[in-house]
């Protein structure tokens, strides 16, 4: 049996922060800034993560036993912190629905694409669990440090994005080193090529089913056609690249001895952190 030395800051802690958010608030139907494009971007990505999360999880816990303490401590911390999010986006997606959309049909194509890992090994769950967890890690970067993402938007769903995106970068080692430790009799070869293969399709799927969940809702809202095909590839390559900042970070995936804290950015942690507590802060003792 080979042993594999994991990467994760020996002096992380992985904390669940039990927050919530919007319980009592009316959802404007385009919350983020008055963009329809850019409010449907990030309501097609949350409509995926109940269940999505659930997912993680259960790939996950399936390779805990005999894990090295530390990662079996963080595997725990990993799954309270997915719970939380997963109730959290319970709540925005209802108010998703409330605003006006029908996310039905956008529901059932998750329960049905993840209706087929079912009978798959369950080591291809957690490689295409340790895929996603790097998209998740990325993409929260962009959340907390991109201050025109987030510009008008509705102070309270920032709140909650930039809460999910700072245990998304905490915790962003637990997938990957569940993985390390599952496939440890694997040669180095076998793990790069698995995971590789897995990444590429794993991305070619989420970006077209975020493609067409964003047109479906935007559909709803009477964008149609040229109009919403070219806005939404100006959100996606043009200024706002929701896919062009990521092409480098993603890239990384596939070096020679990548692991996702080989880039340690718990500043981003503290980061979001300080700027969730200033939003909360009274108005008088903020000036």
């Amino acid at each position: 049996m080979t042993a594999v030395a994991l990467k994760t800051p020996a002096d992380l802690t992985i904390t669940p922060r039990d927050r919530r958010f919007g319980r009592n608030a009316k959802q404007d139907r385009w919350w983020l800034g008055g963009d329809p494009i850019a409010t449907a971007f990030y309501n097609a990505l949350s409509i995926t993560f109940p269940r999505g999360e659930a997912f993680f999880i259960e790939s996950v816990k399936a390779f805990r036993n005999g894990a090295p303490e530390k990662l079996e401590r963080e595997i725990r911390a990993f799954v309270q912190q997915e719970i939380m999010h997963t109730r959290e986006h319970v709540a925005f997606n209802k108010r998703v629905a409330d605003a006006g959309y029908d996310i039905s049909g956008l529901e059932k194509k998750v329960i049905d694409s993840l209706e087929m890992t079912k009978n798959r090994p369950q080591i291809l769950n957690l490689a295409v669990t340790m895929a996603l967890e790097h998209y998740t890690a990325i993409m929260a970067t962009q959340m907390i440090t991109d201050k025109k993402l987030w510009k008008g938007a509705d102070p309270e769903q920032v709140e909650l994005w930039k809460w999910h995106a700072m245990e998304e970068i905490e915790h962003k080692g637990v997938a990957y080193d569940t993985w390390l430790h599952a496939t440890k009799d694997w040669t180095r070869w076998k793990r790069w090529k698995v995971k590789s293969i897995m990444m590429l399709l794993v991305s070619k799927n989420f970006w077209v089913n975020r493609y067409k969940g964003v047109i479906e809702l935007l559909r709803q809202d009477g964008i149609t056609g040229a109009k919403a095909h070219l806005g939404l590839l100006w959100f996606l390559f043009g200024g706002p690249g929701a896919i062009r900042k990521l092409m480098i970070p993603w890239a990384t995936f596939f070096l020679p001895g990548f692991h996702p804290w080989n880039h340690d950015d718990r500043n981003l942690i503290n980061m979001a952190e300080s700027d969730y507590e200033a939003a909360r802060m009274p108005k008088a003792l903020a000036a």
